[in-house]
C-alpha cells in the first residue's frame, strides 16, 4: 500500500515526465476524477503544457504544470495524483515499484485509470486496481499537516498536545502529520517503545522526542530499503509473530480503525 516511502519513489520517476508536450489524456472511468475535476477541466489545463516540477507533501504527489504554456495565472495549475491503497505510477511503461503489498500482481490495462500522453510517445499513466486513488486539479494542499520527512519536534509536539485519541491514531491523521501510514506507524511505535493505544496529549517530553528521532529514523531505513514494508517489525507483523526485540509475542489489535502489531513488553 502506497505510504510516504512508494510515493517518493514515485516522485522521483515522475521527474522523468518533466518539460515534455502534453498531447493529450484519457480517463476512462470519470470516477478517478476527484474534488469536483472533470475531464474536460483537466485537458484544458495540460494538452499543449508541459509539468515543471514533481513535488510530494505526504502521500500526494503534486505535478506543477508550466503556467505560460497552460495560458493559467502566474504560479500555474497543479495536478494532484493520489494513490490510495493499491496505486502505482508508471512513466514510459516504467514504474519504481513493480509490486504492492494486499495488491494483484496482474497488471491489467484496465485498471490504468489516468494516462496522460506526450508529444515524443511517452506517457504517465496511474494504475489503481481498485480504483481507491485519484486525480484532481489544484488540490487543496493546506489541508495536509507537515510532511512526516521533515517534522520538526515541535510540530511533531503540536499534533500530539492534548489528544485523547490513540498516539497511532494522530500519527495517521494526515491533516496533522502527512505521510505515515499503516506500516510506517507500526514500525515507528514499536522501535520508539510506545504503546499504540497511548493518548497522544499523554506522551511525556522524553517520549515525543523519542518517538521523533524514531520517526526520522525509521523513514531514512525505509527510503534506503525501498518500501514501507520493510520494516524491522514487518516479518513479525501476523497472527503469531513474535517480538524482534525481544521474543515477546505480539499483540493484534485495532487502534485508530486500523489492524496493529505491538508489543506488550516494551511498548508502553
Amino acid at each position: 500500500m502506497p505510504e510516504l516511502v512508494e510515493v517518493e519513489a514515485y516522485r522521483r520517476r515522475a521527474l522523468d515526465a518533466l518539460g515534455r508536450p502534453i498531447t493529450g489524456i484519457e480517463v476512462p472511468d470519470p470516477r478517478f476524477l476527484r474534488g469536483g475535476t472533470r475531464r474536460a477541466g483537466v485537458e484544458r489545463v495540460l494538452v499543449g503544457a508541459r509539468f515543471a516540477a514533481a513535488r510530494r507533501i505526504g502521500k500526494l504527489l503534486v505535478l506543477d504544470v508550466d503556467a505560460h504554456l497552460a495560458g493559467g495565472p502566474a504560479g500555474g495549475r497543479r495536478l494532484g495524483l493520489r494513490f490510495g491503497m493499491a496505486g502505482r505510477l508508471l512513466v514510459d511503461g516504467a514504474a519504481p515499484i513493480d509490486r504492492l503489498l494486499y495488491t494483484s500482481a496482474r497488471g491489467e490495462e484496465r485498471w490504468d485509470r489516468f494516462v496522460v500522453g506526450f508529444a515524443d510517445g511517452g506517457s504517465l499513466v496511474v494504475h489503481d486496481p481498485r480504483l481507491l486513488g485519484g486525480v484532481e486539479l489544484d488540490p487543496d494542499e493546506s489541508r495536509l499537516g507537515p510532511d512526516a520527512l521533515g517534522i520538526g519536534p515541535a510540530e511533531l509536539r503540536g499534533a500530539l498536545a492534548g489528544a485523547a485519541a490513540p498516539v497511532k491514531a494522530r500519527l495517521l491523521d494526515q491533516g496533522r502529520i502527512a505521510g505515515v501510514g499503516n506500516l510506517i506507524a507500526d514500525e515507528v511505535l514499536w522501535r520508539a517503545g510506545l504503546d499504540p493505544r497511548r493518548p497522544g496529549g499523554s506522551l511525556t517530553a522524553a517520549e515525543l522526542r523519542r518517538l521523533h528521532r524514531h520517526l526520522g529514523r525509521a523513514l531514512d531505513d525505509l527510503l534506503a530499503r525501498g518500501g514501507s514494508h520493510l520494516g524491522d517489525l514487518m516479518p513479525q507483523r501476523h497472527v503469531g509473530g513474535t517480538c524482534p526485540r525481544d521474543g515477546t509475542a505480539l499483540t493484534r489489535s485495532m487502534v485508530g480503525g486500523r489492524t496493529s502489531y505491538w508489543c506488550r513488553h516494551h511498548q508502553r
